[in-house]
């Protein structure tokens, strides 16, 4: 761990996966179809998870409920693009953006809104009570599944994609698709925003300290309750939006994605690190690149990969690869 450690940490994971699945897949076209799948994999399971590392890392919550938001979001940016249908496969790439920019829109101002009611009807009566956070938000995921089946319906629902990000870039041998790429553009400056946010500005600093000390920071006039809330309404929107781009990378959702996502997101924000964006990225692109090694390399092992990885990470990390210093 040492040597790790001087030559750049945990941070050289994704790279070092990368090298050993090199060697051992042995065809340079199909590792690199593989790595740029679960590097854009990997952001999108960014989105959803790193608001729920916000709020579990940050607000010490534990929501279990988290996942709604990321099927909500699914559900309302396909019916939004199946509205505007026509627009997407239009050859007008003007009306392929603004029909787009509106179904992600729509996800995101939603995930905020219910990010606000979530907080204040739900989560803010068990704050600092784990058991009955975990209780009170597994049965708020039950309720919002039972919610996208009375809307929605139980039968899978196709999404459609805009023209401009349909097709296919061919790099050699190799065949990347163009909304991987796009999902992975999105992610990045998703983290860049997110880092300038926590670290660069004031309202980063309130976040944290009023996580450190909320006595101080309510005594010189703060209200950390407010703040509290607005980084709420931030996860659940990423949440939201990290739905949205899922369901169009899918393109097939049923109702049970919420369920099938939260194991991911949960597993990619223990071994990142409680509260750490940094984490959240490194434990998401992580867990996408061993998904798709393993799942081309040991098909038979891809379902375990995940829960295999989190054991070994946590016996050499017990508090996560980068976790917050608080």
């Amino acid at each position: 761990m040492g040597k790790l450690d001087r030559f750049g940490g945990v941070f050289l994971l994704p790279l070092i996966i990368a090298a050993v699945a090199f060697v051992l897949i042995g065809a340079p076209s199909s590792w690199l179809t593989l790595t740029i799948a679960g590097l854009s994999m990997g952001m999108m399971i960014f989105l959803m998870a790193s608001g729920l590392s916000l709020v579990f890392g940050l607000m010490d919550v534990l929501n279990f409920g988290h996942s709604a938001f990321v099927s909500f979001g699914a559900f309302i940016a396909a019916s939004v693009l199946a509205y505007f249908g026509g627009w997407l496969t239009s050859g007008n790439i003007a009306l392929n953006i603004l029909a787009f920019t509106l179904a992600l829109a729509a996800a995101i101002t939603f995930g905020a809104a219910a990010g606000w009611f979530f907080e204040r009807v739900i989560v803010k009566p068990v704050y600092r009570d784990h058991l009955r956070q975990i209780l009170i938000t597994m049965g708020a995921l039950i309720v919002a599944e039972q919610l996208i089946l009375a809307v929605w319906g139980g039968s899978p629902i196709n999404v459609p994609r805009p023209h401009f990000l349909e097709g296919t870039l061919i790099i050699g041998q190799s065949s990347l698709e163009i909304y991987r790429l796009f999902a992975f553009v999105l992610g990045a400056v998703v983290y860049a925003a997110l880092y300038i946010l926590l670290n660069r500005t004031r309202m980063g600093l309130l976040i944290r300290a009023g996580v450190e000390n909320r006595e101080m920071v309510e005594a010189l006039g703060f209200r950390i309750d407010r703040i509290f809330i607005v980084v709420f309404m931030l996860g659940s929107a990423l949440a939201s939006l990290g739905g949205a781009m899922w369901a169009g990378y899918e393109t097939i959702i049923t109702p049970a994605l919420g369920a099938q996502m939260m194991v991911i997101v949960f597993i990619v924000v223990i071994i990142g690190g409680l509260g750490s964006i940094q984490g959240t990225l490194l434990g998401a692109l992580i867990v996408a690149l061993m998904q798709n090694y393993v799942g081309f390399l040991a098909p038979k092992l891809a379902l375990a990969s995940n829960m295999l990885l989190m054991m070994a990470i946590l016996l050499w990390r017990p508090s996560g690869l980068a976790p917050a210093v608080k």
